[in-house]
């Protein structure tokens, strides 16, 4: 399966901006990407990171400064075959995760996030086009309806759960022993429980 590995290098995670600095900022999202590119190793994917800068990692690196609807699309019009897009900020995915979703049946395959996002799918159909604006899982059902592409769709709590607002850390600590955690631990980052809630706090 090939793969593309949408990654900003420039301004990751703006989201996170109340927590880290722009430079822990791109440092965790290196992380987060060095972990989702060893679950898709542990596959059968083949994986190209497509950065919007020049970026060291573990695969093969295509630079597109264009939007990411945009640089996705232009992969797609060129597609010989099936072609799967996986976001760089799903710290929780696994190899059993991301197989079930290769191994769906259908033209286009959405794993959608929380929110309404897409934060992973495969293509098939060589008509489907991506829109990432807005609500894009709505966006993208509509889209498949209208090239007469069938649709399936991965119900996976670790593939819908990316990590972009500073809430979405305490999954990172209570859900894998990646490298985005070791980052976080390392940080200063821990959990703190109280009033029934689970929060991420920094020492």
């Amino acid at each position: 399966m090939d793969v593309l590995v949408p990654f900003d290098a420039r301004d990751p995670n703006s989201r996170l901006a109340p927590v880290l600095t722009p430079d822990e900022r791109r440092a965790f999202a290196a992380e987060m990407l060095a972990d989702v590119l060893a679950a898709l190793d542990a596959t059968d994917a083949d994986a190209t990171v497509l950065s919007t800068a020049s970026v060291a990692c573990d695969a093969s690196v295509d630079v597109d400064e264009r939007p990411l609807t945009e640089a996705v699309n232009a992969r797609l019009v060129g597609a010989d075959g099936p072609l799967a897009v996986v976001m760089a900020d799903l710290a929780l995915a696994t190899p059993a995760a991301l197989s079930r979703l290769f191994g769906t049946v259908g033209d286009v395959v959405l794993a959608p996030g929380r929110g309404g996002g897409t934060n992973a799918l495969v293509v098939r159909h060589p008509e489907f086009r991506v829109d990432y604006h807005g609500a894009s899982v709505r966006d993208h059902r509509r889209g498949a309806e209208r090239v007469g592409a069938t649709t399936a769709e991965v119900d996976s709590f670790r593939l819908a759960t990316d990590v972009d607002e500073p809430a979405d850390l305490v999954e990172v600590l209570l859900h894998t022993e990646g490298r985005a955690a070791r980052w976080l631990h390392d940080a200063g980052f821990g959990l703190r429980t109280g009033d029934g809630r689970v929060r991420a706090t920094r020492d």
